[in-house]
């Protein structure tokens, strides 16, 4: 609802440089995080396009339209404070691993996932030396302790800002190995994005377009492509 909404109650947006990082300003006044935080950001770039967020808003202010203040608001306020259950959380997005469960019929859907995913399992074991085991069906399997415990390193790898990005990009792709190859550079979000919707492509084919699929699609998309940029601007200066 558009009332549900609050109104734009600043004119100017900047952003500033501060002891500890980057900050946005609304009026002048150094803007806190939801939770009352300090707003420190670590390079220009991000706060450049977080203050374009807040600039952007028209008469009223929308959260959900600007995304990349909520991922480091998340950085903030939830990611330092809770990492190892968000770290945990992350790494068992493997055991149910998207790309690992794999249709058996019919075989041009199985040609299609195996196109589209088998790749993606071979970048993980370069990149890695990690490999997930895959199963035709909807039977779970077990990964092996010692694959779980390498995601678990390389995912408590990143630090708070970038571990906000990617748990968005495992979340919404319903893959851990999705997540890291966007995170990382291996494909686009838009591949990414792609790779996770080969099933719901498919039977879109076969039985037509539904609007509400279409715009969870579209919603998708855009969640990962704001992650990717999101890493982007923590290495620009």
């Amino acid at each position: 609802m558009q009332n549900a909404a609050p109104r734009r109650f600043y004119k100017t947006v900047t952003a500033i440089e501060g002891v500890g990082g980057w900050r946005v300003a609304l009026d002048g006044k150094v803007l806190r995080s939801p939770a009352r935080k300090d707003f420190n950001l670590p390079t220009k770039g991000l706060a450049l396009a977080v203050a374009a967020e807040w600039d952007a808003q028209t008469e009223h202010v929308r959260p959900l339209a600007m995304p990349l203040m909520q991922l480091a608001s998340t950085a903030i306020d939830r990611v330092g404070a809770d990492r190892a259950r968000i770290v945990a959380e992350l790494v068992g997005y493997a055991g149910t691993d998207l790309i690992c469960y794999r249709a058996a019929e019919p075989p041009s859907l199985a040609e299609r996932e195996a196109q589209a995913w088998d790749p993606l399992l071979a970048w993980l074991r370069r990149r890695y030396d990690v490999s997930l085991t895959t199963t035709s069906g909807i039977v779970a399997v077990a990964q092996p302790p010692a694959t779980m415990e390498a995601l678990s390193k390389v995912i408590d790898g990143h630090d708070d800002f970038a571990l906000a990005a990617l748990a968005t990009l495992i979340q919404t792709a319903g893959s851990v190995v999705i997540g890291l190859a966007v995170a990382e550079g291996e494909i686009t979000a838009e591949q990414g994005a792609h790779a996770a919707q080969i099933d719901e492509l498919y039977q879109t084919e076969r039985w037509g377009e539904d609007k509400e699929a279409v715009e969870r699609r579209v919603a998708q998309l855009a969640e990962m492509v704001a992650a990717r940029r999101f890493l982007d601007l923590l290495t620009r200066e």
